[in-house]
């Protein structure tokens, strides 16, 4: 298991003591902040993953999420009291992993946590990372599916990049516009659309890349129902 700990955002001193204490009987270790704070843009995360309520002091929750978003791909699991569809929705497009609301079985949440950290993430520049059949090299650039090289243009990798990084849940299409398309050319969500069916062609495996709808895309982990 990481030594990084699992940082838990939550003001509710009861609610929060709880999650802390269900975490280190599962093993983990933890960090907690009682109050949103901003976190430097660009700045990686040093967390194995975050859980982040959204009405904080502070900072409100989702400032905090755009924050992380604009320079890391930990996994961030909203633990809120807010059911709202709405809400599902914006976080998952800001960049969220997944989203529990309160009250929850401590159970769930400890499963939620162990599943979105068995899927692959580049956590480190010059790991490899394989998903399915694509394997990935950050450093060389390159791409092999079923250990056959595939050539791919400069915004088909980093579509794919983007996507690996964080395998089995949804990435917006505003971000992938914002980070893997170039916005003075090609910074459009059509065109966007158009980059991820070449790319799905050159991939050859159908389903590998699937719609979200209303958010954008993720790139399928073999047996996860994410």
């Amino acid at each position: 298991m990481s030594s990084r700990p699992i940082l838990v955002v939550e003001d509710d001193a009861q609610l929060g003591a709880q999650v802390v204490e269900h975490l280190h009987r599962a093993g983990f270790q933890t960090e907690w902040w009682r109050e949103g704070r901003r976190w430097p843009v660009g700045e990686p995360a040093p967390w194995e993953l975050v859980i982040l309520d959204l009405m904080l002091p502070g900072t409100y929750g989702l400032d905090l999420l755009k924050d992380l978003r604009a320079g890391s791909d930990v996994p961030v699991l909203i633990l809120s009291a807010r059911a709202d569809a709405g809400d599902r929705v914006r976080a998952l497009r800001l960049g969220a992993d997944d989203y529990l609301t309160k009250p929850f079985w401590p159970d769930e949440l400890i499963e939620r946590v162990r599943a979105r950290l068995r899927r692959p993430v580049l956590q480190r520049e010059g790991e490899q990372v394989r998903v399915g059949p694509v394997k990935l090299d950050p450093v060389a650039r390159t791409v092999e599916v079923d250990d056959v090289p595939v050539e791919l243009t400069r915004v088909e990798f980093e579509l794919l990049a983007a996507l690996a990084r964080r395998a089995g849940s949804a990435v917006s299409r505003r971000w992938l516009v914002e980070h893997a398309l170039d916005p003075e050319r090609e910074g459009t969500e059509r065109t966007l659309d158009v980059h991820v069916s070449r790319l799905r062609k050159k991939l050859g495996h159908e389903g590998l890349i699937e719609t979200v709808w209303g958010i954008g895309y993720r790139i399928a982990v073999p047996g996860s129902d994410a």
